[in-house]
């Protein structure tokens, strides 16, 4: 249980290790680690083919939303591809009372905490402003303004103390959102007050078209020491080892010693958006060396090394990914287009004479085409 009170933390932060955690190799072999091993020792086979089998679907249903994008019905999609690992170690580690705050690429994590297929492509189509309902899934509308949730996410942490329970939260965001001052307020509040706070960054090497090393000169994760705050870089490209990071992480948080900062280094292997070309800045070598670090391969490797993954059930899995898709795709088809005035519903609780104002222009602009097909 967590003490009620906010107080400061005294709690000194650990040392940051030089190397990313790694517990699989991306040849498949797994490496011990005695610091770490207690942490995931209850994952065994079958629960490590469950890792795999969420990877499989939350990377093929990730494919069907760009090719919706590009065929018109979607206005735009952010893609996760090479991120797999990172999303669904982390996110498996949480539990049903923890909640999550997120950015709009964390479409992976929305699954674990049990988003609809067509959840997932409410907002991208344009017919709603938020795609689930946050309380029922324990994640927040995903946050489009850089860096913004982890405010909100200290914020709800801080609650969570206050109301004496041990539920954690985890904020993500992306390795470009970490010079946006929204981030560091958020990181010396949470510092400060002891908030149990997972600061994840999912450092996929791009900020846009603008790489890693313009802004951080230094790993990442060594920021946190500025705050108090530990850290730990951990191979975001291995699911095993991303959830033994988070686990430890949330631990912590829910033992009261607040805040940690994780940087799980992967790489973006596609776009920033489907508005965006990255053959215009991207060196495909580069590209092609990140492609041999591929998370749903390495863990396909160990586990047909072991005998656990047969041909039989990688079939049953890729039926499973399929089926999943091809939800999602029905249910994008099927959204119905909202009424146009309905975009003044939910802008505040109590309508006020300016919002009634607008209302009304628009609703005789939008006469003036009626009758028009």
């Amino acid at each position: 249980m967590l003490r009620a009170d906010v107080s400061p933390s005294r709690a000194l932060p650990i040392p940051l290790q030089a190397e990313a955690l790694q517990l699989v190799s991306p040849d498949g072999v797994r490496r011990p680690d005695p610091e770490h091993d207690p942490w995931v020792d209850d994952v065994d086979d079958d629960r490590l083919l469950g890792l795999y089998e969420d990877m499989v679907v939350v990377r093929r249903f990730d494919t069907e939303a760009v090719a919706l994008q590009r065929q018109g019905q979607l206005g735009l999609w952010p893609p996760l591809l090479g991120q797999e690992a990172a999303q669904i170690g982390s996110a498996r580690a949480l539990r049903s009372d923890d909640f999550v705050f997120s950015s709009y690429r964390e479409n992976g994590v929305a699954y674990c905490r049990g988003a609809r297929p067509t959840d997932l492509v409410r907002v991208w189509r344009g017919t709603a402003l938020a795609g689930w309902d946050p309380q029922s899934i324990g994640m927040a509308t995903p946050q489009v303004m850089i860096g913004a949730q982890t405010l909100h996410a200290t914020g709800y942490a801080l609650g969570c103390v206050k109301d004496g329970v041990d539920s954690a939260v985890v904020a993500y965001f992306g390795d470009g959102a970490t010079s946006e001052g929204d981030v560091h307020e958020a990181m010396v509040f949470a510092a400060t007050f002891a908030a149990p706070v997972v600061f994840f960054c999912q450092n996929n090497q791009w900020a846009i078209s603008e790489p890693v090393a313009l802004q951080a000169q230094r790993p990442i994760a060594e920021r946190a020491a500025g705050y108090g705050i530990p850290a730990v870089r951990v191979d975001g490209n291995d699911v095993l080892a991303v959830l033994a990071a988070t686990r430890v992480a949330l631990d912590r948080a829910r033992r009261g010693d607040g805040p940690t900062f994780v940087e799980a280094v992967t790489y973006r292997m596609g776009p920033h958006t489907t508005s965006d070309d990255p053959t215009r800045y991207v060196d495909p070598a580069v590209t092609s060396e990140w492609a041999t670090k591929d998370p749903i391969v390495r863990i396909e490797r160990l586990l047909r090394a072991r005998g656990a993954l047969s041909d039989e059930r990688s079939a049953e899995i890729a039926r499973t990914a399929d089926a999943f898709a091809a939800r999602m795709r029905e249910g994008c088809y099927g959204l119905p287009d909202p009424e146009p005035l309905s975009v003044f519903d939910h802008v505040l609780v109590e309508p006020t004479a300016e919002l009634d104002r607008q209302r009304s222009q628009y609703a005789a602009y939008l006469a003036m085409f009626d009758g028009e097909a």
